[in-house]
């Protein structure tokens, strides 16, 4: 039986370091979504993670730290990773930076790569991490493909019957997972969009950020949510939809509605104001409710494609892929 812990408990800190150093996985609160942390320094940890999730190998994980010197210790930050450090750490932003050769960070977490992709938390996780001492990989905290969680009762609903303990941070700030950078000495590459827009990054650095126009093959996966068909829920998306169809279940967006919505299952509004960051952190959560509604598909409104809009279409667009 899972137990589901409050952060705001004083013995829960104490309670998931234990579970931590028993080389045991823990589902814990990020701004994000939560994710399923255990030590990424640990080859049994880490297996822990890709048993309970079902996890393909190939697909690395992102080691969070509590401060740039835990990161250090493992990865070689060149001046514009640490800039970019400085300018959103803690927060959403994950950077992929050349692995140390004497760093602990065990290549299972790193799917055997010279890189890893690190990031610095907000909150209780970083202070988790700070317990801990070590990094601690942390995918999302649901079943490998699935729709991320951003509440404890997610977590419980999809991972209860295959962890051991759930901490409830209540529902996450964010929403969608974090920005993922591939960083050089003067070059960055978008690997995912997520939870730092690419408009702020460009406007720190003063560089344009490189997007991919091609879906890699598997060998040429360097980090998290790069996979075509993920974060997908049961029912089947039908994206830019204008008109709905009778049986499905409707999420638009921005108050504007859709024709014949009266014949749908249910209809919400990702943010009848059009805020594309409560549209970011509602995401998630309306794909399961709508998903748990029996409806025969999922009409999703357009949603714009600048800011954290366009995290919350890449994933829709991989919510909807085909599946394998």
């Amino acid at each position: 039986m899972v137990r589901i812990l409050s952060i705001s408990d004083p013995g829960t800190l104490g309670a998931a370091l234990d579970v931590l150093r028993r080389g045991e996985p823990v589902a814990m609160p990020t701004e994000t979504v939560y994710g399923l942390a255990a030590d990424a320094t640990n080859p049994t940890a880490i297996t822990s993670i890709y048993e309970a999730k079902g996890r393909p190998r190939f697909n690395p994980l992102i080691a969070h730290v509590s401060d740039i010197e835990m990161a250090k210790a493992h990865v070689s930050f060149s001046p514009l990773a640490e800039r970019l450090a400085e300018a959103f750490w803690p927060g959403p932003l994950t950077l992929v930076l050349p692995l140390k050769d004497t760093g602990k960070i065990h290549p299972l977490a790193t799917a055997g790569l010279g890189t890893a992709a690190v990031r610095m938390p907000e909150g209780f996780a970083r202070d988790l991490i700070a317990g801990f001492g070590q990094p601690l990989a942390a995918p999302s905290a649901n079943r490998s493909g699935r729709v991320s969680p951003t509440t404890a009762q997610h977590v419980a609903d999809d991972l209860g019957d295959r962890i051991g303990l759930i901490l409830d941070g209540g529902r996450c700030r964010v929403g969608v997972e974090s920005t993922i950078l591939a960083v050089t000495d003067t070059h960055l590459r978008l690997l995912r969009p997520g939870g730092v827009p690419v408009d702020m990054i460009e406007e720190i650095t003063g560089l344009a950020v490189e997007r991919s126009t091609v879906q890699p093959d598997d060998d040429e996966i360097i980090a998290p949510g790069m996979l075509t068909s993920h974060y997908a829920p049961d029912t089947a998306l039908r994206l830019n939809a204008t008109e709905a169809r009778p049986g499905e279940a409707v999420i638009r967006f921005g108050g504007v509605p859709l024709k014949s919505e009266d014949q749908t299952k249910a209809v919400m509004d990702l943010s009848p104001s059009g805020d594309l960051r409560e549209a970011a952190a509602n995401l998630f959560d309306m794909l399961k409710r709508a998903d748990a509604t029996g409806a025969s598909g999922i009409a999703v409104a357009p949603v714009p494609g600048h800011g954290l809009g366009e995290a919350i279409n890449d994933r829709l667009k991989r919510a909807a892929a085909p599946r394998d």
